[in-house]
């Protein structure tokens, strides 16, 4: 075995780090299909926090989920990362956001090759390196990790595969239409209209519309809309959101608008594919638009305007018809989401519902 392939006919053994935020997780997984889909199949384990594990349990394109106990984990739990990496024998390993914690683990652990983008002085724990330069935001996240990929399948030699397309989350069969009949149960909605979900938290980690916006947007939208093809609206949050979805139902309920909390799910992976119910999700830059980016539901997404979180480098997954981005206009203060234009956004949304095929808002 060389440094940069695996035994002859044998399939390579990868490490895929992205161990950080549920968003940027999500925006690994065409980076993950591509990597999947190289001939002969390497075998693919990744790292990641606890709290995303239930994510790449789900994941077709993951073989294998290890536990990284965080930069503050004490010395015996880094102890047993290190030991359960080193008897895994990888072949390669592919830090998608370099940390210098993570490119000590994949030296100590004697990876023979290891990739990752050449920022920070974490670079000097990696024999290959790709230069991206990402605080330009001149591409989607979720395009650099598949160019880091790419690069790693050329470094291993293995064959070129077509590249992946969305849904890059794909369901097994008849699971979108048993989520869709299990909600209309739950809440009585109508499958015959369309099913809108908004998810008005942001995670701590992105600048969101406040509620009043929302409630607003809510009702932009239904009046752009024939009564009998008006929304059904579903509002999801995450621990700790719940005030947020609340003061986000209490205009809507005033203004006789009918609106629908997603009833506790019993965890993450349960809540995500609760998603695949929806025909069009509504959220700022968050873990869970991206969630619904990868499963290829319509997305309509509120971002800042400052270079690092921009429309287009946090873009989600799905196919471009499927997607819209909202941001604050030219001259406006990079996080002043006040200033997007409400009204202009409900037409795009309310015209993105009237172009979803039937069988799209149907369940079929």
């Amino acid at each position: 075995m060389t440094a940069t392939s695996a035994a002859p006919g044998a399939s390579s053994r990868l490490l895929v780090v992205r161990n950080d935020k549920l968003g940027d997780f999500m925006l690994a997984w065409p980076a993950l299909a591509c990597l999947k889909a190289a001939r002969p199949a390497p075998h693919i384990s990744v790292l990641v926090p606890a709290y995303t594990a239930p994510m790449a349990r789900l994941c077709p394109w993951i073989d294998r989920v290890l536990i990284d106990p965080g930069e503050d984990a004490d010395r015996n739990a880094r102890r047993r990362l290190l030991a359960e990496v080193k008897a895994a024998r990888f072949d390669a390993l592919l830090t998608l956001f370099s940390t210098p914690r993570i490119g000590w683990l994949g030296w100590r652990a004697g990876i023979p090759l290891r990739l990752a983008p050449a920022t920070k002085w974490a670079q000097l724990f990696y024999n290959r390196r790709v230069v991206q330069r990402r605080s330009r935001s001149e591409k989607p996240e979720y395009r650099y990790n598949v160019d880091l990929a790419e690069a790693l399948l050329g470094e291993l030699g293995l064959a070129p595969a077509t590249a992946p397309e969305p849904p890059y989350w794909p369901l097994p069969e008849g699971e979108r239409l048993a989520q869709r009949r299990r909600l209309a149960e739950e809440l009585g909605l109508d499958p015959a209209r369309p099913w809108v979900f908004l998810h008005g938290g942001s995670g701590g980690s992105a600048v969101n519309l406040s509620p009043e916006r929302y409630a607003r947007l809510v009702q932009e939208v239904n009046a752009r809309l024939p009564g009998e093809r008006r929304a059904e609206w579903v509002l999801t949050a995450g621990p700790g959101e719940e005030a947020t979805a609340a003061a986000i139902l209490s205009p809507l309920n005033e203004a006789g608008v009918t609106a629908y909390r997603l009833p506790p799910r019993a965890n993450l992976a349960e809540f995500a594919k609760g998603l695949a119910a929806a025909d069009l999700f509504i959220a700022g830059s968050t873990g869970p638009l991206h969630i619904a980016g990868c499963l290829d539901i319509a997305t309509a997404g509120f971002y800042p305007a400052r270079r690092s979180a921009t429309p287009l480098r946090w873009q989600t997954c799905n196919r471009a018809e499927h997607r819209l981005d909202f941001c604050p206009p030219d001259g406006a203060g990079e996080q002043d989401m006040a200033t997007i234009d409400i009204s202009a956004a409900a037409e795009a949304i309310s015209d993105l519902l009237r172009r979803l095929p039937a069988e799209v808002t149907s369940g079929s």
